[in-house]
């Protein structure tokens, strides 16, 4: 079978995506498992969702999440990846479904530039940004209108130097001290909720500025979350 890839090259200056598609075999296309109800799914004009480009990077070989798992001890610090590679760690499913569905897209470095960039919308759709910078953070959580679809967002604290296009992780569970929660002491922290990825027994639950799922919707999406995605339009 042919496996066909798509990169996303991001041009963070121009705000614009641009795409490298290579499909023969239409089957790998989850997404449009949900074409029969586009009409119902559809986005509306004022929502946008960031993809977790900085997370994406977090979670390449020697990056900052193998710091975590003790696979090293100096990489603190990785390079900002130039595709979207749409892979679980950076909630590729999420994505690519809400794409299909004609939402708003922008990503980490977008946000943490021009953080109002915000208030353009009524909605907001957080995926798994699990590594933000403090821009990114204060425009999220001050929004007033925002869906956590992933658990353990906005759970470590970076740095960016666009100069060297790197990231560096400052603060976040267990670092620098071992009594950490989270980078940003957030009382709204779900990070308990990652571990459920079946998504039996989910709810969205109300916190101040918005919903939280309570699992992790990476699988469902895939080809069972019409009632996921009609709730979020719904909120």
């Amino acid at each position: 079978m042919f496996l066909g890839i798509i990169f996303i090259s991001i041009n963070s200056e121009n705000k614009m995506l641009s795409y490298s598609a290579n499909h023969q075999d239409k089957d790998i296309m989850f997404e449009t498992n949900y074409h029969k109800n586009y009409e119902e799914l559809k986005a509306n004009e004022n929502i946008v969702v960031i993809y977790p480009i900085f997370t994406q990077s977090a979670y390449e070989w020697g990056g900052i999440h193998d710091f975590y798992q003790d696979r090293c001890t100096e990489c603190t610090s990785v390079e900002i990846q130039p595709f979207f590679e749409k892979r679980y760690a950076s909630s590729g499913t999420a994505f690519s479904v809400l794409e299909f569905l004609g939402y708003n897209i922008i990503n980490d470095i977008d946000l943490d530039k021009t953080p109002d960039i915000l208030n353009q919308y009524e909605k907001v759709i957080l995926l798994h940004n699990e590594y933000v910078t403090e821009n990114e953070f204060n425009a999220i959580t001050s929004h007033p209108n925002v869906i956590y679809l992933y658990p353990n967002a906005l759970s470590s604290l970076i740095t960016t130097d666009y100069e060297t296009n790197t990231i560096s992780l400052q603060r976040g569970p267990g670092f620098p001290d071992s009594d950490i929660k989270n980078g940003f002491d957030w009382e709204f922290d779900n990070s308990q909720f990652m571990s459920d990825w079946d998504c039996i027994d989910y709810q969205f639950y109300k916190i101040d500025n918005g919903y939280m799922l309570s699992c992790y919707p990476e699988k469902i999406l895939q080809n069972n979350g019409i009632e996921i995605l009609k709730r979020i339009k719904e909120l």
